[in-house]
């Protein structure tokens, strides 16, 4: 359990690398602001993304899902605010990042898959 968190960590620092290495908006001071920032955006992830994507459904509906890039961009720019040390300047470079972040992530969900399951014929 404690392995899965930290590998999903290191995915979710991983993906924050790689949009600061390619997205010209956003900076990083050192390591320890972007595991801090990984941390806290796992955190935002579970307890506030699921608020804000209830509220906004009606606007998630109407552009057929593309207004959650908007709300994972959201998120970021909340963790920007908080840790010092990561920064993102634009919500342009917000929606990069959490395109980034979200294939990272689910390349990190991918591994992390449990093969043991049984499946019925």
């Amino acid at each position: 359990m404690l392995t899965k968190l930290i590998v999903r960590l290191i995915f979710g620092a991983l993906g924050l690398w790689i949009a600061k290495e390619i997205v010209p908006g956003i900076s990083v001071a050192d390591a320890k602001a972007l595991f801090l920032a990984a941390l806290l955006l796992g955190i935002v992830n579970a307890v506030v993304r699921p608020i804000i994507v209830l509220l906004t459904l009606p606007l998630t509906i109407v552009t057929l899902g593309l207004f959650l890039l908007i709300v994972n961009a959201g998120m970021i720019l909340m963790v920007s605010m908080v840790v010092p040390g990561f920064h993102v300047h634009s919500l342009v470079a917000g929606v990069c990042a959490a395109i980034i972040t979200g294939v990272s992530s689910w390349i990190g969900g991918m591994v992390l898959r449990d093969d043991r399951r049984e499946y019925r014929r």
